[in-house]
């Protein structure tokens, strides 16, 4: 039986830095291009927002194909409730039916305030028409977490379990954050709006991944969630300096009807 260690929130020195690849919808009924913003953010407490350097690499896979996405992005602005920073605009075509696993890349990213690199690899998982095909598929990413519940229909109440892995292989004892968009975006404003909920009080809310990497955390309401597997990635030191290889994966959670 899988041993998993229940959420708990702990104090932290600092607040959570997420890579949101933010989009209105995830369960596509009509073949299109779904629209999509890339924001560095801290969306629970509707707070700083990063400038975001072009990724590295931003794609899509489905069917267990991959489709390069580079040349969909559009630099912009977005602007959180203390500040404006660099974001990019993008879409993914959504064509057959099945999942669409979009991945981001990122550059790593100076935090000045800590004096070290943050490099978050980041999926979220579109479907159309509800035929399952790649959302719990392992990519072999540098830091990766694999979801165990389909991403895109997470029932409010019940939990979301993940393995944290790095090229493939489980990692024991990662710091996982964990992050509610709390201000969710306007895509059409490009700015964020009234957040529904408050930060919790204690600091960022973490789980603890055990010895196979497993991580469960209980969903007590709808919207997005995120969860960052904090330097999980094998990758240690960029340009001289520490490097935190994160791994990032969001969910979304629906209140049964």
């Amino acid at each position: 039986m899988l041993a998993t260690f229940a959420a708990t929130c702990l104090a932290q020195t600092a607040s959570a830095h997420f890579l949101l690849p933010y989009t209105d919808q995830t369960q596509i009924e009509r073949p299109g291009d779904v629209p999509m913003q890339l924001i560095f953010w801290h969306p629970f407490e509707n707070g700083h927002v990063m400038d975001l350097a072009e990724p590295e690499e931003f794609y899509v896979i489905h069917g267990g194909e991959k489709t390069d996405l580079m040349d969909t992005l559009e630099q912009t602005s977005f602007e959180g409730s203390e500040n404006a920073g660099q974001s990019y605009k993008a879409s993914v075509p959504v064509k057959r039916s099945g999942d669409y696993v979009v991945v981001t890349a990122p550059q790593p990213y100076l935090e000045e305030s800590e004096d070290i690199y943050i490099q978050q690899f980041t999926k979220l998982v579109l479907n159309r028409n509800g035929l399952p095909t790649d959302w719990n598929e392992v990519l072999d990413l540098p830091a990766e977490i694999q979801p165990l519940n389909k991403p895109y229909n997470i029932i409010a109440g019940s939990t979301f379990t993940g393995r944290v892995l790095a090229d493939g292989e489980p990692v024991a004892g990662v710091e996982i954050e964990v992050e509610y968009v709390a201000a969710v975006p306007d895509m059409a404003q490009s700015s964020t709006t009234t957040p529904s909920v408050t930060t919790m009080p204690g600091g960022a809310v973490v789980a603890i991944s055990d010895i196979n990497g497993y991580f469960t955390f209980g969903v007590p309401r709808a919207g997005w969630w995120g969860f960052a597997a904090l330097g999980a990635g094998k990758t240690t030191e960029f340009d001289g300096k520490e490097l935190s290889q994160d791994a990032v994966i969001w969910v979304h959670a629906y209140e049964m009807e």
